[in-house]
């Protein structure tokens, strides 16, 4: 169990370290590291790239969004979320890059209709064409949101918007529901209310107020 524990350590604390550079940071033989890794990959603690470097495995980030949970983001973008369900009725959703081509949920909350989308906390989904992927890399466009449908799943759509910190994006806002009951004005109107909570949690991330806050403080 030490020795499974080192190397997921080593992983975890190295840039794509390869079997021997596992090996020779964790003193292990390296028949018997490679012998440790694969048990690991099974188990998607750890996955092996092409050109044989490891990096942490699906099953390990996902553990890891929940130790993530408790970290700023997600404490700062937790009223948001409460927020966003009250204004809109479906599930509202906080997501992280993961590993490779995914975006990772880390938090949400729930909606309140009787036809819902199900908490997707822990799970990955897809960067490519979808909404969140989208904001996650960067092509927000002006409206300051992005709106995609069908493209994760079959007959639901997906609103996001950027949280940004010190320059970057450092993840996405989203709130997700069946085709049926957002046409473009619903999904227009959700992609603002998104874009204002994006905007409020990124301003508490750096302890600031959200852009159009400040005078309203002023004017208490």
């Amino acid at each position: 169990m030490g020795r499974a524990l080192a190397l997921l350590a080593t992983v975890c604390s190295s840039d794509a370290p390869s079997l021997t550079e596992c090996a020779r940071r964790t003193g292990l033989p390296t028949s018997t590291a490679l012998r440790l890794l694969r048990t690991l990959e099974q188990a998607d603690f750890v996955t092996r790239d092409d050109d044989g470097a490891y990096r942490a495995g699906p099953h390990l980030v996902q553990l890891g969004a929940r130790a993530f949970a408790q970290q700023s983001v997600v404490e700062a973008s937790r009223p948001a979320l409460v927020r966003l369900v009250e204004a809109t009725g479906e599930s509202a959703y906080l997501s992280v890059r993961g590993p490779g081509d995914t975006a990772l949920y880390v938090a949400s909350v729930e909606g309140t209709h009787s036809v819902r989308h199900t908490s997707w906390t822990g799970r990955t989904g897809p960067l490519a064409a979808s909404a969140v992927g989208a904001v996650l890399n960067g092509r927000t466009p002006a409206a300051g949101f992005v709106t995609r449908r069908s493209v994760v799943e079959p007959d639901v759509t997906a609103i996001a918007a950027p949280v940004v910190h010190a320059g970057g994006v450092l993840a996405a806002l989203s709130v997700v529901g069946p085709v049926y009951r957002i046409d473009d004005a619903t999904a227009a109107r959700y992609g603002r209310l998104l874009a204002q909570e994006a905007a409020r949690v990124s301003a508490t991330l750096v302890g600031s107020p959200a852009p159009g806050e400040e005078k309203s403080v002023i004017n208490r």
